[in-house]
């Protein structure tokens, strides 16, 4: 998977050459060896000239077929757009064959108007009129009242291919409510903006499933949402044990070693700390240890979820350390900063920036535990999870689905010890999940 920057060097390289050949080529053109044929296909399947129909897209091409006839509910958010950025919403409200009737809204809502965390109550869309159900409020389950207007419902939203983002949670609490309430389940498939190749971490044990947990799978799943919608299906595992009535809307032209840049789709940030295509590799690099609230990882500053920093650290002291490790495809720099809001707001912090510089290489939710070893060797006397409101234990460990990495951490520090126990559960998922893909 090739980072932006590459590519568009590349390109910036290729540019000239081809600028460069064409007098050569054109004076070869009447030569039998000549084949100026295969020079321009080459230039055609340069994987950053390839572009990605979404779900959304092909149920238009389709004229919208398969809606013919039904009351249509829609789960989406900001993200659900086509790539001229149109509102999902509005492509079905304006749609002549679908009767949009009611809207479904997810943590930050419908139109993306709502905070991270903030308690959303149901409302009504200025643009449409629909009523607007809140799905991150009193309910975050449709109930039967929710969906007695509608005959199927649709789930449109970018994410991010971590299972602690809960936008997969509420996916399969819709797709419960629609197996009990007999109301067909669309999925319009989306990319995972980190591959499809590639799967972190241990699989939720029993005990410590929560909305940032819901699901028995490992911390990243490497699926799109509907190849994980129809594994949570076939694989029992939504709570009531039933399947959905479930159709999945597939991309076209999505391949599962692609980049977010690759797809040539614009990025719509998906949430007010994931702001860019490159967003969703940092956050399961910092977001786990960033439960505890002890360390700034970049949230109310300019980078979020690209920092470890607090008031004792020396950064440079602790780049040297991280960087001695040699951990594959990630750099760290020193950095001072203080950040605008959020917990630290207002205090010098110094700490180190991560630097992702092989996408394909880096094992990224490794980042964040390499880093509390590495700032046990070097503060021994500030251990983070004793610095921490206990309570934080608790949502550190139903974010790793276990409570064994935080106990390991807490008694030694060390992560190397307890590597293999955030790994055990890949190969077996991997082997697993094939059944499930969509794309190759």
């Amino acid at each position: 998977m090739k980072h932006p920057l590459i590519i568009n060097v590349s390109n910036i390289l290729k540019n000239h050459f081809y600028k460069i050949s064409f007098i050569f080529i054109s004076v070869l053109w009447l030569t039998p060896s000549c084949t100026p044929g295969n020079a321009i296909s080459n230039q055609v399947s340069d994987p950053a000239n390839k572009s990605v129909k979404t779900g959304i897209e092909v149920l238009r091409d389709n004229q919208f077929k398969i809606l013919k006839g039904k009351k249509v509910g829609l789960i989406t958010n900001a993200t659900g757009v086509d790539s001229n950025l149109k509102s999902t919403v509005d492509i079905l409200f304006e749609a002549e064959n679908v009767q949009l009737k009611a809207l479904y809204g997810p943590e930050h809502g419908v139109r993306g108007n709502h905070t991270a965390g903030e308690w959303v109550e149901q409302y009504t869309d200025e643009s449409t009129g629909l009523p607007v159900y809140s799905l991150y409020g009193k309910n975050r389950k449709p109930n039967a009242e929710m969906l007695k207007d509608i005959d199927v419902l649709i789930y449109d939203i970018q994410d991010i291919g971590c299972r602690s983002y809960t936008f997969i949670s509420t996916m399969g609490l819709a797709m419960e409510a629609a197996a009990e309430n007999n109301k067909e389940f669309l999925v319009l498939d989306r990319p995972n903006p980190i591959g499809g190749n590639r799967i972190e971490g241990n699989i939720v044990e029993e005990g410590y499933q929560s909305f940032v947990s819901q699901y028995k799978i490992p911390y990243l799943y490497g699926l799109t949402c509907g190849e994980l919608a129809h594994f949570l299906n076939e694989e029992q595992m939504l709570s009531n044990k039933e399947k959905c009535n479930l159709q999945v809307v597939e991309m076209e032209g999505w391949e599962r070693n692609m980049s977010f840049e690759e797809t040539g789709l614009e990025w719509v940030p998906t949430s007010p700390h994931i702001p860019h295509k490159d967003s969703p590799y940092y956050y399961p690099a910092t977001g786990i240890i960033g439960e505890l609230y002890t360390i700034s990882i970049g949230v109310g500053y300019t980078i979020p979820f690209e920092t470890f920093a607090a008031e004792w650290i020396k950064g440079s002291e602790l780049a040297n350390k991280l960087n001695s490790y040699n951990l594959a495809g990630v750099k760290f720099r020193p950095l001072s900063f203080k950040p605008y809001y959020s917990s630290m707001k207002g205090v010098n912090l110094e700490g180190v920036q991560i630097h992702i510089t092989d996408f394909e290489a880096v094992s990224l939710s490794e980042i964040q535990f390499y880093f509390f070893q590495a700032h046990n060797e070097l503060y021994p006397d500030k251990n983070l999870f004793e610095l921490c409101d206990e309570s934080r234990w608790s949502m550190f460990d139903k974010v790793c689905g276990t409570s064994k990495i935080r106990e390991n951490l807490m008694n030694n520090g060390s992560f190397e010890k307890i590597k293999w126990y955030w790994n055990k559960d890949v190969d077996t998922f991997r082997e697993v999940s094939k059944a499930y893909h969509l794309y190759l």
